[in-house]
């Protein structure tokens, strides 16, 4: 054991006696918080309250939920690893959790290693989203189009590093095609600014572009995934549409600190099993376009490890940097 680790768990020691008198005897005893990293509003704090209610219900005892946002989700995980491992703080994160450890050298925590994954709660296809009047009314036509006109084509995203530039540089890079990035303040002034025909496309979560689509202000010309989605049944996949490498899904998951017992995990992921099982819930999840799919911690842990490798990639190749 390396010096990191022994100070690690020196300084953990104290909160481990209580961990595992709470995790294994007594737990819940008193209000669980769940930590979410971002400000109001987005699925991330509408999904964490939904999923707070369901467990408060099961467990007996209040589940409050805390927005920490900023440096894209950062700011909140760390905080949450910083707690102790004894069930009561919480994290209830989304697919930045990938995405940060190849954006910020200095992250000050390993996701992997210092964060403790109970289960995933949710996931929601993304959509490739352009103005109708660029042309291009399918996803092989736009391919054809983006190879025609190198660097002609632009694209807006909520940021540099964000899931929706991320996901587009994804979408570039298996496509082999070019395009120019302009960054908004949030997804959706990029979706804004698409419909308005300042931007030729955008790459959203379902959610955010549903109604675009439905309404004829924006064309959806894929979905990822294996299957298409019932909410947008004419809309093909990235598979069908010809680009089967591309596969970037929004999924959102709850998370301890590490050095939670082991036990206590097992019965937090129950209770969220549990809780993804509530028609209620899944009804709320669907009116967002998510489908509630809890996971094992395992597989939630063998998952994030593989999107921070892919993201790791993406970042490094595309050359995208925080200022």
């Amino acid at each position: 054991m390396n010096r990191r680790c022994l100070l690690r768990t020196a300084a953990f020691a104290p909160f481990a006696v209580v961990a595992s008198a709470f995790g294994q005897s007594d737990w819940p005893n008193r209000t669980v918080r769940i930590v979410v990293p971002f400000v109001p509003g987005a699925f991330t704090d509408t999904s964490a309250r939904l999923i707070a209610h369901e467990l408060s219900e099961k467990i007996g005892q209040p589940v409050i939920v805390e927005n920490k946002g900023g440096a894209g989700g950062t700011i909140g995980a760390l905080e949450v690893v910083r707690s102790a491992p004894d069930g009561y703080t919480l994290l209830l994160t989304d697919t930045s959790l990938a995405i940060s450890p190849g954006l910020y050298p200095n992250l000050g925590y390993d996701p992997v290693r210092d964060l403790a994954q109970i289960s995933r709660i949710a996931v929601s296809p993304s959509i490739l989203l352009v103005r109708p009047s660029l042309g291009p009314k399918t996803l092989s036509e736009l391919v054809e189009f983006g190879k025609q006109n190198p660097g002609k084509l632009t694209f807006g995203s909520g940021g540099p590093g964000s899931s929706a530039h991320l996901a587009m540089e994804l979408f570039l890079n298996v496509a082999g095609i070019k395009a120019l990035h302009v960054p908004f303040r949030g997804v959706a002034a990029s979706i804004t600014e698409t419909v308005a025909g300042h931007i030729d496309m955008t790459i959203a979560s379902l959610a955010a572009g549903l109604g675009h689509v439905k309404g004829g202000t924006l064309l959806g010309l894929a979905v990822s995934g294996e299957q298409r989605s019932p909410l947008l049944p004419q809309v093909p996949t990235f598979i069908e549409a010809g680009v089967p490498r591309y596969d970037m899904t929004y999924w959102w998951g709850l998370a301890a600190p590490a050095g939670t017992p082991r036990p206590l995990v097992e019965r937090l992921n129950r209770e969220v099993v549990r809780a993804c099982a509530q028609p209620k819930l899944q009804e709320a999840f669907l009116q967002q376009a998510a489908v509630a799919i809890p996971s094992t911690p395992e597989e939630m842990t063998r998952d994030l490890e593989r999107e921070i490798s892919l993201w790791r990639g993406i970042i490094t190749s595309a050359n995208v940097k925080i200022q």
